[in-house]
This record gives structure tokens, sequence and C-alpha cells, in this order.
């Protein structure tokens, strides 16, 4: 599995407060995948570190992973600090934010 199937799966999973999935949203900062395809690695964050959907959001990044990869480590960094322009292109157009 590539890093960019990795992320069109994450993709099914929305943040229900913004209306956005968490990779359009910018809440993955890193995928690595192991050598053998096995394990995978993961860095995300949140939009704050009081996100009262946070637990939910990881949880089910962790049940999607875990059905393609035996090995699977979530982890949770808040730097750098999320902020809306980490927002990709599409995101934000489906939000109707214009720069």
């Amino acid at each position: 599995m590539t890093k960019e199937e990795v992320l069109n799966l994450l993709k099914d999973i929305y943040d229900p407060e913004i209306g956005l999935d968490i990779v359009n949203l910018g809440l993955i900062y890193r995928i690595d995948i192991s050598d053998d395809g096995k394990s995978i690695d993961l860095d995300m964050t949140l939009t704050s570190i009081g996100c009262p959907i946070g637990p939910t959001l990881i949880n089910m990044v962790n049940e999607v992973l875990k059905s393609k990869f035996e090995n699977v480590n979530v982890n949770v960094v808040f730097d750098p600090p999320w902020n809306p322009e980490m927002i990709s292109d599409e995101g934000k157009q489906a939000l109707g934010i214009f720069y």
C-alpha cells in the first residue's frame, strides 16, 4: 500500500464539526510505511488540544489502518500546531474559503 492509498482511505474520515475529511483538513502530518508493507507509523494532529471529538477521530484512524496493516502506530502531535492555512485548496473550496 502506498502513502497515496493510505491518504485516500483516510479521506473517508470526517471531522463532523467542520464537515471536512481529516486529509483535506490538514490533520495528517507524516506517514511511514515499512518496507515489507506490514506496519505503518502515522503522525496526525487535531484542530485543538482539547478537541472534543479527538479521541473518536484517532480511533477511526486506527480502525481504518488496522484493516490494511498488521502493526499500526498513530502518534498525535501538536507541533506544528494546526491552523486553517493547513487546509488543502480542495478543502478550502469545499468550505467556501477563498484567500
